[in-house]
């Protein structure tokens, strides 16, 4: 029997690197092998994309993921894990590369009522649309 797959989206923040570890202790049990996502967009003022930016949203991302399945995992650890930096909506990217997973792990931030509304949640929007199991991680 083929071993499975646990998709986890990394944002950089302790939650994700919460989540990361649960998922990671996860996977060890279950011998599945490990994706962390991370989702970028350009950033925009007004509407508008500069033309001349310097700034690389994807490298910044990628850079994020790397080490924060560093820091979760430990840098031996951290060679076991498959990452992926994706363009476009976070809820949407893991929504995506979850697909076929065995499961989907999300750290929450906590937030409630109308800051929950206003910011959007990663977490709630994966476990009303996720064709696989979401587990969600939530602080100590």
């Amino acid at each position: 029997m083929a071993a499975g797959r646990i998709v986890v989206g990394v944002d950089g923040s302790e939650q994700s690197v919460r989540a990361l570890q649960w998922a990671a202790t996860q996977a060890g049990l279950t011998g599945a092998e490990l994706d962390a996502v991370t989702a970028w967009e350009f950033p925009t003022w007004g509407g508008l994309i500069p033309e001349n930016a310097t700034y690389d949203p994807e490298k910044q991302a990628a850079h994020v993921l790397a080490d924060t399945v560093t820091k979760a995992l430990g840098s031996q650890a951290a060679t076991s894990v498959t990452c992926h930096t994706v363009k476009g909506n976070a809820a949407e990217a893991l929504l995506t590369r979850s697909a076929g997973a065995d499961l989907l792990v999300v750290g929450a931030r906590g937030h409630t009522g109308l800051k929950a509304t206003v910011l959007g949640s990663v977490s709630l929007h994966v476990v009303q649309h996720s064709a696989v199991p979401v587990t969600v991680v939530r602080g100590e």
